[in-house]
């Protein structure tokens, strides 16, 4: 009986010692994605994947109510950050931005302008993409921008994170 215990003892503590000295080759991530920052920190919008906000969103956090203005027609020039996840690259990296046009409602050159591209300097891993929101007059209701990061040729956009939507208030 005892002979049986200690057999039972000593044979899972030798699967295991064998078992934990398999070497695991690491995982390591090579590829260049960019994504919205603000998108990685904030929830995604009710039947959606990515979200809309009705702030101006900090850089590196999630949206406060008491930190962040809201988003209005008078807001100006909005700075979005554009996190580039990879080595830093020697050069300037341009990358396409574009608007979703079948979820946006807003009207470019009426509610808004936002370039198409944006570069991301040599040695960094952000850029800045500055949406203008424009003054049309007021009316009722709200308008959506959903802008969408295309990417270039080395740099792809993030699958999870390349949209991100902005709700401008009207009134």
């Amino acid at each position: 009986m005892k002979r049986n215990l200690k057999l039972f003892l000593i044979i899972p503590a030798l699967l295991f010692a064998m078992g934990s000295c398999i070497e695991n080759e690491p995982i390591i991530f090579t590829e260049s994605v960019a994504e919205f920052d603000a998108t990685v920190w904030n929830a995604p919008a009710v039947g959606t994947n990515y979200p809309i906000l009705t702030r101006v969103a900090g850089y590196g956090r999630a949206l406060s109510t008491t930190l962040d203005p809201l988003i209005t027609r008078t807001s100006g020039v909005i700075n979005f950050r554009l996190n580039l996840v990879s080595a830093q690259f020697s050069s300037d990296q341009t990358v396409s931005i574009s608007v979703v046009t079948d979820k946006t409602t807003a009207i470019a050159g009426t509610h808004y302008t936002v370039p198409t591209t944006v570069v991301i300097p040599a040695n960094s891993s952000f850029a800045e993409i500055p949406v203008t929101v424009l003054n049309p007059g007021p009316t009722s209701g709200s308008v959506d921008l959903v802008l969408q990061i295309d990417g270039n040729e080395t740099v792809k956009p993030s699958e999870n994170f390349k949209r991100l939507g902005i709700r401008i208030p009207q009134n």
